[in-house]
């Protein structure tokens, strides 16, 4: 709220001097909705905002092995599977299978995120099959499992009520 206030308080001294003499702002340049669609990618718990397609844990096996393990089996960076169970004990193991509350965020980080300086994003069936291999090595979805915009806001991940938990100790 503090920075949406600063940048209103500068758009209205910038709107000062861009104003015609009706008072109309001529700041910025008009967005329209194919470039609002294309950069609004990201991924509600619910499953809004997901692309149509599908892809199977087989698929993301291959794709792990080929554009991934370089990175998430190094020691630098956390395990991805394993620790279901652990948020109790100090320290936690927080892996997508015990920490992450619902399967579409991961499809969601993996969409934004991976690989890191990518300049162009992996298709939606690269995602979902990546998505499918985490959750099927964490033991949440079979190991032959295909998912798509409707059957991946479905998965009950094991810590889907962790974070009503925690709020409800304070």
């Amino acid at each position: 709220m503090v920075v949406l206030g600063a940048l209103a308080s500068l758009g209205g001294c910038a709107s000062h001097h861009a104003s015609d003499s009706a008072g109309a702002r001529h700041i910025g340049t008009p967005v329209d909705a194919a470039t609002i669609a294309a950069i609004d990618i990201d991924v509600t718990p619910d499953g809004v905002g997901l692309p149509a397609g599908s892809g199977n844990a087989k698929h993301g096996a291959a794709l792990y092995e080929a554009r991934c393990m370089q990175c998430h089996e190094s020691p630098v960076l956390p395990a991805l599977w394993g620790g279901i169970g652990s948020l109790g004990r100090i320290p936690p193991e927080k892996t997508v299978g015990s920490y992450w509350p619902h399967a579409t965020t991961i499809y969601d980080y993996i969409a934004r995120a991976m690989p890191p300086g990518a300049a162009t994003p992996l298709p939606a069936s690269d995602v979902y099959a990546l998505t499918a291999y985490l959750l099927a090595q964490n033991g949440i979805v079979p190991r032959d499992a295909t998912l798509d915009a409707r059957s991946l806001p479905r998965i009950a991940m094991p810590n889907r009520d962790g974070f009503d938990r925690i709020d409800e100790k304070r």
